[in-house]
């Protein structure tokens, strides 16, 4: 965090990146805004090298007698992490972020800033779903089924109605306090809501308008960037329960590889008896190896830069050693107590949940346990 003194009650962060046309309107309607509700500011411009003129805009709005600056990055883009840059070099008592291209209304900015200010919330959101809140028409259908999506996503950490609007504010104590941030994407807002435990949330109603000038920074990549957001948030909030339903989700996909390849090989192999041994064999061992590299790219993705192959040898002597669990804990049930003798399935069941939670246990633990922060306490992945 800065360690200079504070001069301001609100500092505003605006990411941007070719958004040269919008900065002018955008700094005087915040200027009028905070300037009306007698709230002194600051606006931090964090630009990401875009070089259409945006320093020298600033250098003009500077002119005019408005507190605006621009820090410039080069080799680094990102709008999470421009956003971060700016709350650290913020001055301000309230840290606000909003989006450049005037799609949020500094209008709101007071709104944001007066219940953080006051104590009465953890963390602002403008929303456009509560009360009085609103998308201009002509939005589209892509992009309202896409945040309904995103909001549908981010349930497990919060209750708030739009979790994903980039136009918040919260205290900069509040965000000292925050542990571990590495956001990926563009849903800053959601990482430091859950990462800043912030449990009191303000949503203050908005209209959401449509960009004037300037291009969507929203793509097909950004979406797949909020899936994994999602998952680092999982494993931070919920931890190994996390990383257990990401397993099995894994383990469910590896049964259909499995019977689907089995199937494949008796139909290319015409049902002899031997090839069932064969087949059942082959189909197994992919199965193995794809649980492996799944578990390794999304269950345990911490460690995808460790040796490969020793983590292959470790999760097949794990899978090993589990099937010996289950079937030695379902014959075991069946054979020496009677009401299971009864219901051999049952057993069976009992025998796969075991060895399920027994190679989880192993997987995680030794398998996939280089740079765990479960066990290396290195910080969430």
């Amino acid at each position: 965090m800065c360690s200079q003194q504070t001069r301001y009650e609100c500092s505003v962060v605006v990411p941007t990146f070719r958004e040269a046309g919008n900065l002018e309107p955008l700094c005087r309607r915040v200027q009028l805004a905070l300037i009306a509700a007698g709230i002194s500011y600051e606006i931090i411009v964090i630009d990401d090298d875009s070089r259409d003129g945006s320093a020298e805009e600033i250098e003009r709005i500077q002119a005019q007698g408005i507190e605006a600056r621009i820090l410039i990055r080069k080799g680094e883009r990102g709008l999470s992490s421009a956003v971060l840059k700016g709350l650290r070099e913020a001055k301000g008592d309230v840290l606000a972020c909003m989006d450049a291209d005037l799609s949020h209304p500094p209008e709101k900015l007071p709104d944001l800033v007066r219940p953080i200010q006051r104590g009465e919330a953890d963390f602002a959101i403008g929303s456009r779903y509560v009360i009085g809140g609103s998308t201009e028409q002509g939005w589209g259908l892509f992009r309202w089924i896409n945040s309904r999506v995103a909001t549908f996503l981010a349930r497990p950490f919060t209750r708030a109605t739009d979790p994903m609007s980039g136009f918040f504010a919260l205290h900069r104590d509040r965000f000292a306090s925050a542990d571990a941030l590495n956001p990926v994407g563009y849903k800053i807002g959601l990482e430091l809501l859950v990462k800043c435990h912030c449990r009191t949330i303000k949503e203050v109603p908005l209209h959401f308008a449509k960009r004037t000038k300037g291009e969507s920074k929203l793509t097909l990549r950004e979406q797949w960037l909020y899936i994994k957001h999602i998952k680092r948030l999982a494993d931070f909030r919920f931890g190994w329960l996390s990383h257990f339903f990401q397993f099995c989700f894994v383990g469910g996909t590896g049964m259909v590889v499995d019977l689907s390849v089995y199937k494949a090989l008796l139909w290319i192999t015409r049902g002899w008896w031997i090839s069932v041994f064969i087949s059942r064999a082959i189909a197994i061992g992919i199965a193995m190896t794809w649980n492996f590299w799944l578990n390794r790219r999304l269950t345990f993705s911490y460690s995808r830069h460790g040796n490969i192959w020793k983590q292959y040898s470790r999760f097949i002597t794990t899978c090993s050693v589990g099937a010996v669990v289950s079937w030695s804990l379902s014959v075991g049930l069946a054979k020496f107590v009677s009401y299971f003798y009864r219901h051999v399935l049952l057993a069976a069941f009992l025998g796969i949940i075991a060895g399920t939670f027994f190679n989880f246990f192993l997987s995680r633990n030794w398998a996939f346990a280089e740079n765990n922060p479960g066990i290396n306490k290195e910080g969430p992945s």
